[in-house]
C-alpha cells in the first residue's frame, strides 16, 4: 500500500510529517479550479477537492490523499490571487474582518471516498497601507487562497482564529488522521 499526497503543497508535506507520514509519491493533479457561477464556498471546497482525488491515478490498494483550502469573505470565493493588483484587493477586503477559511480533505482508495470539510474562523486586523505595501512586497502572497497564509509574514496581521490551525495552514491533522485510518493506512505502526 502506497500513500499518494495529491498536492505539490510543501506546507501539506510539513503537516502529514508531524503525523510520522511520508508520501510514497506526490502529484499535484492539473484540475479546473474555476468556481461555478453561484457556487457557495463550502460546496466548491468539496468538489474541488473530491476532483482532485479522483484525478490521481493509483492502484486499487493505493491511498490517495488529496485537499483543499479556501478562503471565503461571506459567499465570496477569494481564490490565489491572480497578480499583486487581485492580491492588495483581496488583503483590502479582508481588513479588518473576519472571514472563514474551509479546507476540504479526501482520501480515496478504490472506489472509495471519504471526505472531509473543516472551516475555522480568522479575523485579521485592520492593515495599514505601509503593512498592505510591505507584505505584498515580499511576494508570499502568491500561490496563496485569499492571498496569505498564516504560517507566513501574514501571521502578524491575525490576532484571532477559531477551529484548526493546521487546517487553516492547508491540512487539518485530526480529520488527516481519521481518514487515513478509515481508509486502512497505518499511523501508528508497533
Amino acid at each position: 500500500m502506497r500513500l499518494i499526497l495529491g498536492s505539490g503543497s510543501p506546507r501539506r508535506r510539513e503537516l502529514l510529517a508531524i503525523l510520522g507520514v511520508t508520501p510514497d509519491a506526490i502529484t499535484a493533479p492539473d484540475i479546473d479550479e474555476t468556481p461555478v457561477a453561484g457556487e457557495l464556498p463550502r460546496v466548491y471546497c468539496a468538489r474541488v477537492t473530491r476532483a482532485k482525488a479522483e484525478a490521481i491515478e493509483a492502484a486499487p490498494e493505493d491511498v490517495v490523499l488529496a485537499a483543499d483550502t479556501t478562503v471565503a469573505l461571506g459567499r465570496r470565493i477569494l481564490g490565489k490571487a491572480a497578480d499583486e493588483a487581485e492580491a492588495r484587493a483581496f488583503l483590502t477586503a479582508l481588513s479588518g474582518r473576519r472571514h472563514r477559511v474551509i479546507t476540504g480533505l479526501a482520501v480515496r482508495r478504490g472506489d472509495r471516498v471519504w471526505t472531509r470539510e473543516v472551516e475555522s474562523r480568522v479575523q485579521v486586523k485592520r492593515l495599514s497601507e505601509q503593512e498592505l505595501a510591505g507584505y505584498l512586497s515580499t511576494g508570499d502572497w502568491r500561490g496563496k487562497a485569499g492571498a496569505y497564509s498564516i504560517q507566513g509574514p501574514a501571521g502578524a496581521f491575525i490576532p484571532w482564529i477559531s477551529g484548526s490551525h493546521s487546517a487553516i495552514v492547508g491540512l487539518p491533522l485530526h480529520e488527516t488522521a481519521n481518514l487515513l485510518q478509515a481508509a486502512g493506512y497505518p499511523l501508528w505502526p508497533a
